[in-house]
């Protein structure tokens, strides 16, 4: 990407992480006793976010200012991204958390990167039950189940 965008992006997803962070400071703590509570998983995703925002300035400012060549953006497979993501946020509750985020992968890997479709699957397998059992088995939280039946 443009040296610009690259900066723009930095900025905007560390004040992203920064509401992110203290809007799950305001999430009440566990009833349990527990240390990990409902405000655990998104305190962490806002501190990964905002150190990866804060990766990318430093690499945005790092580099040698180089002449800029323009980029044309593919706006297909913006588009079926796009689709997908919307498709993939109205089917949660419907098929559930594995199968969706399952396909939603598959569908996004592919269009990035065409082929190879046996490493799609397993990254995609591997993610959607890591995830999956991160957050059910060890955090104790629930997502959305298979609900047709």
């Amino acid at each position: 990407m443009s040296k610009t965008f690259d900066k723009f992006t930095g900025v905007i997803f560390l004040l992203i992480s920064i509401l992110f962070i203290f809007e799950s400071l305001k999430i009440s703590g566990s009833a349990y006793g527990s240390a990990v509570g409902p405000k655990t998983f998104p305190l962490i995703l806002g501190v990964v976010l905002g150190l990866l925002s804060l990766r990318l300035l430093y690499e945005t400012f790092k580099l040698k200012s180089e002449k800029e060549e323009k980029e044309t953006f593919n706006y297909k497979r913006f588009g079926i991204i796009f689709v997908s993501a919307v498709a993939y946020v109205f089917l949660l509750e419907i098929i559930g958390y594995v199968l969706s985020t399952f396909i939603f992968l598959v569908i996004a890997f592919q269009v990035m990167e065409k082929g190879k479709l046996l490493y799609t699957l397993i990254i995609a397998a591997f993610f959607t039950f890591g995830v999956y059992a991160m957050y059910v088995q060890v955090l104790g939280g629930s997502l959305p189940r298979f609900s047709l039946f």
